[in-house]
């Protein structure tokens, strides 16, 4: 967790932070949604690093973009364009989701593009 190259320059919330990800792992969600009118031109991609397996994982894989797509559809029927809530939306859908069915909460990272 601590790299070495220092003495004292870590501080807590990093090693909060370094801990959560071995534990629990690490998922990014990304897409891309137009500049102009708020819509999803791509995605939800799942990528996951630490936390499943892909391959051996694929109905959860399928259950999360699902999940996904059903709350980022409901986004855009409210005419949400801020990232910010749409970052909250997405982690706390996931989140949501994955207690549920593995009892594991990984980091998620949201990457949204405009394009």
């Amino acid at each position: 967790m601590v790299d070495g190259l220092g003495i004292g320059d870590v501080g807590s919330i990093v090693l909060k932070d370094r801990q959560h990800l071995s534990q629990d792992g690490l998922i990014i969600v990304v897409l891309a949604m137009d500049k102009s009118t708020g819509e999803i031109v791509s995605g939800p991609d799942i990528i996951s690093r630490g936390f499943v397996y892909i391959r051996e994982s694929e109905n959860l894989m399928e259950d999360m973009k699902q999940a996904l797509r059903y709350r980022l559809k409901e986004i855009q029927e409210n005419n949400i364009t801020d990232w910010s809530v749409i970052k909250i939306a997405i982690k706390e859908t996931l989140r949501d989701i994955l207690l549920q069915k593995n009892r594991r909460n990984p980091m998620v990272l949201p990457i949204i593009m405009e394009v």
